[in-house]
Order: C-alpha cells, then sequence, then structure tokens
C-alpha cells in the first residue's frame, strides 16, 4: 500500500477555521504539487479530503475526484488519519489531504519517530508499506516541498 500525506497549501488566517481559503501563493502551490501528483499517482488512488475549505481548495488542484472525511479535520490524530485511510490493510494508494500537526505525527509514527514532523504547507510525503522476505517495512518513498515547485 501507498500512503501520501499532502499537507494544505497556504491559507490566510481567520476566526473560523474551517472556512480558510487559500491565498494567491497557496493556490500556485496546491496547482504545482497537483500537476505533479498527477505525473506520479497511480490509477485507482483514492483521494481523502478533511472538510476544512483550505483542504478542499488544495485537493481541487489536482482535478480528481476525492472524498470529504469529517475525521480528518483539524485536531485529528494520526491513528484517525491511519485509520481512515485503512493503513496498511486497503492496498492500493491513498492521498491524505490534512494538516499539521497531525500529518507530522502520521509521518513520525510511520518512521519510528520520537516526535512529530514537520510537513511544510503544500509539502507531500510518500510511503510505501510492502511485505519483503516476510517482514512488513515502510518506506518513505518521496518527500516534495511545494516550493521547490513553483
Amino acid at each position: 500500500m501507498n500512503l501520501i500525506l499532502w499537507r494544505h497549501a497556504e491559507a490566510e488566517d481567520g476566526a473560523d477555521d474551517l472556512t480558510r481559503v487559500l491565498t494567491p501563493k497557496g493556490e500556485r502551490q496546491a496547482h504545482a504539487v497537483g500537476k505533479w501528483l498527477r505525473r506520479h499517482l497511480p490509477e485507482g488512488t483514492r483521494v481523502l479530503v478533511s472538510p476544512a475549505l483550505r483542504t478542499r481548495q488544495t485537493a481541487q488542484a489536482l482535478g480528481w475526484p476525492w472524498q470529504d472525511v469529517a475525521a480528518l479535520a483539524p485536531g485529528a490524530s494520526a491513528d484517525q488519519v491511519l485509520a481512515a485511510a485503512d493503513w496498511p490493510q486497503a492496498g492500493g494508494c491513498v492521498l491524505v489531504v490534512g494538516h499539521q500537526p497531525t500529518l507530522g505525527e502520521v509521518a513520525a509514527q510511520l518512521l519510528g519517530a520520537a516526535q512529530g514532523l514537520n510537513l511544510r504547507k503544500g509539502g507531500i510525503l510518500w510511503f510505501e508499506h510492502r511485505l519483503r522476505d516476510g517482514a512488513a517495512r515502510t518506506d518513505l518513498r518521496a518527500a516534495v516541498d511545494a516550493g521547490l515547485l513553483d
């Protein structure tokens, strides 16, 4: 199974966290990463998105259908994200568009790190889980910084 964590692109500040929108820079970040993902994602990738407006705008830049998942809202736990993705049992590829610090906590859990990683706005981390010689293994397959693409 492949699990891709995509942090929403840069968003405006606002009192209502769920209705914050992307900044012009955030729109550029989302489109650059969306273009990169379209070239690399396997067909049939499931896309799961936090219900926050900024994550939906980020996912929209990909141009693929997605599913809003309440369990991915700001403040979700790493375990909630992994359960929503059905990691690693689901097989195939799942792209999760979400928030910090949760996505960094998911990455740390997958890598066995003591503390959460800092995933920059618009960035992605791509994990691959497989069986090799009878043992389960999770590897970081790719990391993309949105700032390097635009």
